[in-house]
């Protein structure tokens, strides 16, 4: 993913799927806070079910289509030099296993949704999720690129926002009525797509930092304290992030919950109609109140 295109084509994917998934945890949490569930996706209402299986769809195609343009396109079908794998295009066939896994989860999912041949419970499918992220986590903790400087340094960022979706899939199914683990999961695969674009923007694109350059598939800076310089804008970047997304989730749980009040109000003020009618009574002020 050695490009802005590469970046921004995945970041794109995780952050749809991030904040449809924080939106679904946050109204099926206030819709019935008893019978909430942890869910590895979430259909979309409406539109007569047509659209039920979009997310599902978007991860499995998305995935797919980001695959083929790392195993086909970006590697101009130079597979094999000299009997073993192209040197060149390492960084092509690691990406490509990654998004394989994305795209296993997104097929098993709708296979066990809309069949019978593979029913699985939500709890199996949260670990599935989990081991795409765990592919994705060991692809850019061993990636072949450098693990030094600036480059490193993001990859480094990545690899923790990874292993928290790791974390909170795997407490989802462990805890399977926990809200705070279901939004967590969304925040993460959210900050994952937002550092993507950071990462795209930055590195590949009109925000890369003063005094460094892209030279051929390298970041290099004049010197080490432009590249620590750098390091601590990028801290204050992720912590911006994480920081607006929390912000955001605040936000809708706080008119979520003064909605849901209102709500309980006018279903007891109904109540209490019903009530005072029932008793043949006249319906005084206090049963309107």
């Amino acid at each position: 993913m050695g490009s802005f295109k590469g970046h921004a084509l995945p970041g794109t994917l995780f952050l749809l799927v991030g904040v449809w998934h924080i939106w679904s945890s946050v109204v099926r949490y206030v819709s019935n806070p008893k019978s909430f569930r942890v869910r590895v996706w979430n259909p979309v209402p409406g539109f007569d079910g047509k659209l039920k299986y979009m997310e599902l769809y978007v991860v499995a195609i998305g995935a797919f289509l980001d695959m083929c343009i790392e195993l086909l396109y970006s590697t101009h079908l130079k597979f094999f030099v000299n009997g073993v794998l192209n040197p060149h295009h390492m960084n092509d066939f690691e990406h490509s296993g990654m998004l394989l896994m994305f795209f296993v989860f997104g097929v098993v999912c709708l296979l066990s949704e809309k069949t019978s041949f593979l029913p699985l419970p939500e709890g199996s499918l949260c670990l599935i999720a989990a081991t795409a992220f765990c592919a994705e986590y060991l692809l850019f903790y061993f990636h072949s690129t450098t693990h030094k400087g600036l480059e490193g340094y993001y990859h480094l960022l990545l690899v923790l926002l990874i292993g928290l979706c790791i974390l909170t899939t795997v407490v989802g199914a462990i805890f399977p009525t926990s809200f705070p683990v279901d939004l967590c999961s969304g925040i993460a695969i959210t900050l994952q797509g937002l550092w993507f674009y950071q990462t795209a923007f930055t590195l590949y694109g009109p925000m890369m930092p003063e005094g460094c350059q892209l030279k051929g598939n390298m970041i290099s800076c004049r010197s080490t304290d432009s590249e620590l310089q750098d390091m601590r804008v990028l801290n204050l970047i992720l912590g911006a992030c994480r920081q607006s997304t929390m912000d955001y989730n605040k936000i809708e749980l706080r008119v979520s919950s003064e909605l849901t009040a209102e709500l309980e109000m006018d279903v007891n003020s109904v109540f209490n109609v019903r009530k005072c009618v029932t008793k043949r009574e006249m319906v005084p002020s206090s049963c309107l109140g």
